[in-house]
């Protein structure tokens, strides 16, 4: 049985839909509808679809609906119901998959996607949990990673050639709803349909296929702290993070925000409202998992920085933890955070960094094999000056580097049998041996790692 949001909850989820005003919406499994009469308040028309026919002739009888809600008696597993494509602007769910399987999830994420209009919008709500489907009950309490999967992988084709996919623009944790059976962790999802482009997926898939798989991730996770996947975990986060001095209600943006730890650290202890964005998608749903039980303000979005677009003067902070390393242009980017920064807000940037001259031919092809871009500390803060940017620090932190290093290393080392039982003895050994090369890497003065701060005018 589904469980109903209070109204402060219904007024977060409805704050937190897309702009659908004199817009076309579908609405599945609208059951006691309580959502149809807000979404008629302001769409074009709100045609709200149950599988219950006694349900729909209810919601139809009711006084008091506006006259653009329309009721309709329809299964959407169904293979024979359809609409035409590209015929809504948003399609709206509320706790409905969760009752379906993984097949049937799988279908009708085909379905929505070929409905809904270039641009247009599909924004559901699940219940979740920390364990995957729980076959005691008809209830499916999947992790959130299934949902952000599912979705992120579907692709259409028409007849013109033109292939489409989804984006997902955000996801937020709502709350925790308690029932004698199970405790129901509520998250919306926002995706919007585009068209497709094998450019932007190809990196995308080496870092979710290669460098970030789901287990290498939780590795990760393993050696640097829970939600962290960045270098010191909690340790720098907190150091770094007392250099912005936040406010209540301050807007961060994390760029390459991983699984999370820095955002829901931000956010509990300084009232920041923050957004996480990255572009693994592996990285965004795990976030998700970890934001459960939560109660702070942190939204996740599986997005490309350099392709991202926010109002100018959005942010009072924008946040990157060992990220930018992988963008070739940085100096458009550190424009672009310049421009989404509002006046005196301040940008935060812990990076990789190379020393000054040529590289030595194993580090250079260790540059092209990761394919990353690597300045030297000075270089790398005179970007951020040539950007537009004030009062810039940079500081060379690779003595801090090789001692966070050598303490991880050591800790994993010292918790090997533990590890191995909770992986395999090739994850550790894979884990040890990357981490003593970095050592190795860091130690000949190649690598280094750089902290930089700096204000927007």
């Amino acid at each position: 049985m589904a469980f109903e949001l209070n109204n402060e909850d219904m007024s977060q989820v409805l704050s937190f839909i897309p702009s659908y005003e004199g817009k076309i919406v579908l609405e599945l499994g609208d059951g006691v509808g309580h959502f149809t009469s807000e979404l008629a308040k302001k769409a074009a028309k709100v045609i709200a679809l149950d599988s219950t026919e006694s349900v729909v002739k209810k919601n139809d009888s009711i006084n008091g609906y506006d006259e653009n809600a329309e009721f309709k008696c329809g299964d959407v597993t169904l293979p024979d119901l359809t609409f035409p494509a590209e015929s809504v602007d948003l399609i709206f769910s509320n706790l409905l998959l969760t009752n379906l399987s993984d097949k049937q999830i799988e279908d009708i994420a085909g379905k929505l996607l070929k409905w809904v209009k270039v641009g247009g919008f599909i924004f559901f709500i699940e219940s979740c949990s920390l364990q995957s489907g729980d076959h005691k009950h008809k209830s499916h309490f999947r992790e959130p990673r299934f949902y952000t999967k599912v979705f992120k992988e579907c692709y259409i084709s028409n007849g013109s050639g033109n292939s489409y996919e989804l984006t997902l623009l955000g996801s937020k944790f709502i709350g925790t709803y308690e029932r004698d059976v199970k405790t129901q962790n509520q998250i919306c999802w926002i995706w919007q349909k585009v068209v497709s482009s094998e450019d932007d997926k190809g990196f995308q898939q080496f870092l979710d296929n290669v460098q970030y798989k789901s287990n290498g991730i939780l590795r990760y996770e393993r050696i640097f702290g829970s939600g962290y996947v960045s270098t010191g975990g909690i340790d720098t986060t907190k150091e770094f993070v007392a250099k912005l001095d936040l406010k209540p209600g301050q807007n961060v943006l994390d760029v390459g925000c991983g699984i999370g730890g820095g955002d829901f650290y931000m956010a509990e202890n300084f009232g920041a409202n923050v957004v996480g964005i990255d572009l693994s998608v592996n990285m965004i749903a795990l976030a998700l998992e970890r934001a459960i039980g939560l109660k702070c303000s942190v939204e996740f979005e599986v997005a490309d920085c350099t392709k991202k677009s926010y109002p100018d003067n959005t942010f009072d902070v924008i946040y990157s933890r060992d990220t930018i390393l992988h963008i070739q242009d940085k100096l458009a980017l550190f424009r672009t955070f310049y421009k989404w920064l509002k006046p005196g807000g301040k940008v935060l940037i812990s990076d990789y960094c190379r020393k000054a001259g040529t590289p030595s031919q194993d580090f250079a092809e260790y540059i092209k094999q990761r394919g990353y871009d690597l300045h030297d500390v000075e270089t790398y803060g005179q970007m951020l000056t040539d950007a537009g940017f004030e009062e810039v620090a940079a500081e060379d932190r690779t003595e801090q580097f090789k001692e966070v290093l050598t303490r991880e290393l050591k800790r994993v080392e010292n918790e090997k049998e533990e590890f191995i039982k909770d992986f395999t003895e090739v994850d550790y050994n894979d884990i040890v041996g990357g981490w003593k090369a970095k050592l190795v890497r860091v130690g000949s003065g190649e690598q280094r790692w750089g902290l930089f701060l700096a204000k927007k005018k």
